[in-house]
Formats: structure tokens, sequence, C-alpha cells
């Protein structure tokens, strides 16, 4: 029976392709989990909002100067063009507190004591215990406000937690990466075992080390392109299933970063598999006979 000739650069795939695209997967999972993070972080920092109370007795006129006054600070959050300041009456507080309390403190006071307010909601850069105490006592400057509140130290809380969080992520991230490139490195360096005399015989017969290479060279960078589409296909597949069983997460998309973290998926696996190769190539090249068997 005649013997199947040996190709160089051909080797058992499946095991490299398959630890690739898994390990692409898991990057770029960690990719978007980032990414759903950090809009749901401008999420929760948008929707914050502080209660300026206004003084008792202020007519129509007066409030809607207020509102004007309020609505062309540099702080406020606007949305589609219109600043996000919401008018809430004194009535209209009433009908929360009791609702939120099950009390009518009305039966034994005789008389609603609450402010008319406005709700604002601010920009994201201005979400700091600091920046709040300013916009606080910028405020409270206004004629015609007598009061602004906002839960205290609770900023603070959310921001050091949203770095604890985004810590976590990074180091597992760069922990992953770590493993990712040692694994890919020794599992193709077991799949070259099996080509190791074709390269001694090509370097016996004056085969430069570049046009050894080469073949190995380019058939990695095709798995790690082949990976990467592959890893991108699975994750929007599972983007897509997770945003039908859970509309809400569609709040939460930025497409573009979503785009090019998807690029760099496939140019990471390209990178890793062009590195890995090349580095297991050269420990062949430079084995002597002895070490080889």
């Amino acid at each position: 029976m005649a013997r199947t000739k040996k190709k160089v650069g051909a080797y058992p795939s499946g095991m490299i392709l398959f630890s690739l695209t898994l390990a692409l997967f898991l990057i770029g999972f960690c990719g978007l989990l980032a990414i759903q993070s950090k809009k749901l972080v401008t999420h929760i920092r948008e929707n914050y909002e502080i209660r300026a109370f206004l003084d008792k007795g202020l007519d129509e006129n007066k409030t809607a100067l207020v509102y004007k006054t309020i609505a062309e600070r540099p702080y406020v959050l606007q949305a589609d063009g219109k600043p996000q300041v919401n008018l809430v009456t004194k009535d209209e507080a009433a009908k929360e507190f009791i609702a939120e309390t099950k009390e009518d403190f009305s039966k034994f006071l005789g008389e609603n004591p609450l402010h008319d307010s406005y709700r604002i909601k601010l920009n994201e850069g201005y979400f700091e215990e600091a920046k709040l105490q300013e916009v606080k006592k910028d405020l409270e400057q206004i004629n015609g406000i007598f009061e602004v509140v906002y839960q205290e130290n609770l900023v603070d809380n959310i921001n050091q937690n949203i770095t604890k969080i985004y810590a976590v992520m990074s180091a597992f991230a760069l922990i992953l990466l770590i493993i990712i490139v040692v694994l890919m490195n020794n599992t193709i360096r077991l799949a070259l075992h099996s080509q190791r005399m074709l390269i001694r015989s090509m370097q016996l017969v004056g085969a430069t080390n570049s046009f050894i290479t080469r073949p190995f060279l380019g058939r990695g960078i095709w798995q790690g392109f082949l990976a990467g589409i592959i890893a991108v296909g699975l994750l929007i597949g599972g983007l897509q299933l997770a945003i039908h069983n859970l509309p809400e997460l569609g709040t939460f998309q930025d497409p573009q970063k979503i785009m090019f973290l998807m690029a760099g998926i496939v140019c990471l696996g390209i990178i890793i598999g062009f590195l890995s190769t090349f580095q297991a190539v050269n420990r062949y090249l430079g084995l002597t006979l002895d070490e080889l068997y």
C-alpha cells in the first residue's frame, strides 16, 4: 500500500480551531458584558434625579421663570433637545407619598405641607458627590428655590461598586487572554509534532527557514480568521437570542462599539493564530536531530 505523502503545513487542525473559537468567544463575551454594563451605568446615571423644592406661593410666571433658569444650566441633561426638568406639584407629590407609605397625612394635618418641586436629571459627567454638591449650591442660589435635595453618598457608593466591577472584569479578561495564548501555543506545538521530521528533511535539502515557515503561518492565519468568524457568529446569535427573550436588553445596545468588538475578535484570532504558529514552528526549526526524537 502506498504511503500518504505528507504536505508541509498540513496537520490536524480540528482541536486548534475548536480551542481558538472557544477562547475568542469567551473574550468576546467579556467584551459584550463590558459594553452592556457601560450602557447600563450611563442609563442609571442619566436617570438619577435631584429635587429642587420651590418656595410656597409662587405664581405660574415665577414658576416658569425658575424652570427657564434651571434649563439653561450646563449640567442639566438634554434629551432630544429638551431639558430633563419636570415639575411635580405638591398635590402630585402627596399622591405619591400616600401611595408609597399607605398613610394619608392630610387627615390629621388638615393641609398639604409639601412644596412644588422640579425633578432634574443631570449629565453623566456630574455623577460625583463633589459635583453634586456644586450643583446643589448653584441651584439653591436661584430665586424661588426653597431647597435642593438628593441622596447623599449614594453616588459615591455606586461609583465605587462600578469601579470594582470593571476592575474584576479587566483582571478576568487579562488572565483569560494569558491562558488562551499559552493553551493555543501548546495545542499548536502538539499539532506540529507530526510535522517535525518533514521540517527536518526540508532543512537537510537546503530549504530556508522562511520557506519552511510560510505555509504554516498561512494555515495559522486562516485558522485564526475562521475561528474569529465562527466566534462572532456565535456571539451575535447569542445576543439576538438574549434580546428576543429579554427585550429590555435592547435598550443597552451600542451597535458601533459592538461592531468594533466583533472586528477586534477576528483580528485577535488572526494575531493569535499567527504568533502561536510562528513560535511553535521556530521551536522545531531550532531543534537538533536528537531532540526531535
